[in-house]
């Protein structure tokens, strides 16, 4: 930092300069006085006319509010809905909680042909085929079929059973919006999840005129129909894009426009994972040289459903995830939202609260939202002013104070043991580097480097909540939520930024 940037903070905050470092000190009335108005200035400009901002800050080494605005006041937090379900999950399953999917059979083998059905049991885990394969999807699923060669199997004469059972059948997560449904960030949650429940279609561009050539993956595979309505366009054209899949088909329609030689890839969701997941199976092992009569089905389409605790059961492979704190991480650095309701239900079956509510079934978002709510209420939060929908923050249903959400964060900070801390914390993008912070705060910012935040964003919501550090190493927790915005959602996120830059610059040093 520059000595005239010092000596102006000097002059803001009425401290003492010695060369060109600040020394300790602590806000007084006046400071504070400046402080206020720095973030009323911001959050009352022109652009935000109409929009309902809340905001709370606080010292995390004295526990003293530094700011707040309508701190009580309920809003729709978006995807800060995200900071709740880490905590909850890493409170109810532990950091190094793993998922398992297990590929079993029910039949005996002869002469190379397995006699009977290949069975997927599902744990609801989000990762197998998706985010951490991302590049190889189907490698996971190529190791199932080297299992199965090397116990001699090259022919299955029954079908590919999926069972998605650890879960309810909740298609959509409450309150969604149905228009929402081709796009990947509302794929569906399921006991069984390949490949995040996205199919990726590919486009590249060939001759002006024509139509553009069109893939799609994991290995083109059948259980999709996807109709090419694209065209090739001039270079010198504007170009565009929709994709459109009727609720409950998995017809998809895509018509962009590209320029020649270009290539662009989208993911877009599919309904009916269970038996997406065995098809994409099938196709693998057939790929691989293990035949397959039968058919990819879902275990709620039988009359009887495979026991896979049954005598003659027979565990072939195993696929586990990496550990909830990994989980956690994508979910908050990428903001994934599927990632989110995965864990919301997983903790409405492993380690589910008691109830004696019938409507609350095992592996329901409801049932996952006691349990979140449950764990919010050992921290302190007063529950009666949180109300959720899900786990990812994607339902307008959803409503958080600033209070509550950064009374969280000060008990991870503050309270809970080193795991949690460390894994809920590093799981939060940081400024300037990673994740949704990647392209904020620039290399001029104060808080580059120091703020880890979690965002949110749907249209007219803005939501920003985590940890900034004054360049005296004191913690700040901080809650920055913007509802019913009608401007850009550039300019809320910069008035975010400014007001975090100038908690990092606060006088604050460490004792």
């Amino acid at each position: 930092m520059s000595c005239r940037r010092i000596v102006s903070l000097a002059l803001l905050f009425g401290i003492v300069v010695t060369g060109t470092r600040a020394q300790p000190a602590v806000l007084d009335s006046t400071q504070r006085a400046r402080l206020a108005a720095t973030i009323t200035d911001t959050i009352e400009a022109k652009p935000f006319v109409g929009a309902w901002w809340g905001v709370q800050v606080i010292n995390l080494a004295t526990g003293t509010v530094l700011y707040q605005r309508h701190a009580d006041r309920s809003f729709v937090p978006a995807s800060n809905v995200k900071l709740l379900t880490a905590a909850a999950a890493l409170d109810r399953l532990g950091a190094d909680y793993r998922y398992k999917t297990t590929l079993y059979a029910d039949g005996p083998v002869t002469n190379g042909t397995l006699k009977g059905n290949l069975i997927i049991q599902g744990s609801g885990d989000p990762t197998l085929g998706g985010y951490h394969q991302r590049k190889d999807p189907t490698k996971p699923l190529r190791w199932w079929a080297d299992s199965l060669k090397s116990m001699g199997i090259r022919r299955v004469e029954g079908d590919i059973i999926g069972i998605d059972d650890p879960f309810s059948d909740e298609p959509m997560g409450p309150s969604w919006n149905w228009d929402w449904v081709p796009y990947s960030f509302a794929a569906e949650p399921n006991g069984l999840v390949f490949n995040g429940n996205t199919i990726d279609v590919e486009v590249s561009g060939r001759q002006p005129g024509g139509s553009a050539w069109m893939n799609w993956r994991p290995l083109r595979t059948d259980f999709v129909q996807v109709q090419n309505e694209t065209q090739t366009v001039p270079p010198d054209s504007s170009t565009d894009g929709t994709v459109e899949r009727p609720i409950g088909t998995n017809r998809i329609q895509v018509r962009t426009e590209i320029h020649p030689g270009e290539t662009d890839t989208m993911a877009v969701s599919i309904t009916d994972p269970t038996r997406y997941f065995a098809h994409v199976l099938r196709d693998v092992l057939v790929q691989q040289g293990v035949s397959v009569r039968g058919e990819p089905k879902d275990a709620d389409e039988l009359s009887v459903k495979p026991d896979v605790d049954a005598e003659g059961m027979r565990p072939m492979a195993t696929y586990r995830s990496p550990p909830l704190r990994e989980l956690v991480h994508t979910m908050n650095h990428e903001s994934h939202n599927l990632y989110a309701e995965q864990l919301l239900r997983t903790m409405a079956v492993v380690n589910a609260p008691d109830t004696t509510d019938g409507d609350l079934q095992k592996g329901s978002a409801a049932l996952g939202v006691l349990a979140v709510r449950s764990s919010l209420a050992k921290t302190g939060i007063d529950t009666s002013r949180v109300f959720l929908q899900g786990g990812s923050g994607l339902s307008r249903k959803n409503l958080a104070s600033p209070r509550a959400l950064v009374r969280l964060l000060e008990h991870v900070w503050t309270e809970a043991d080193t795991t949690t801390r460390s894994a809920f914390t590093e799981s939060l993008p940081t400024g300037g580097t990673e994740g949704t912070l990647e392209y904020r705060f620039d290399e001029e910012s104060p808080a580059r480097g120091r703020v880890r935040a979690k965002t949110g964003t749907l249209t007219g919501v803005s939501a920003l909540s985590g940890y900034v550090k004054t360049e005296g190493g004191v913690p700040l927790a901080f809650s920055i939520l913007c509802n019913h915005h009608m401007t850009d959602g550039d300019q809320v996120r910069s008035a975010q930024d400014a007001i975090v830059n100038a908690l990092a610059e606060l006088p604050l040093s460490a004792p």
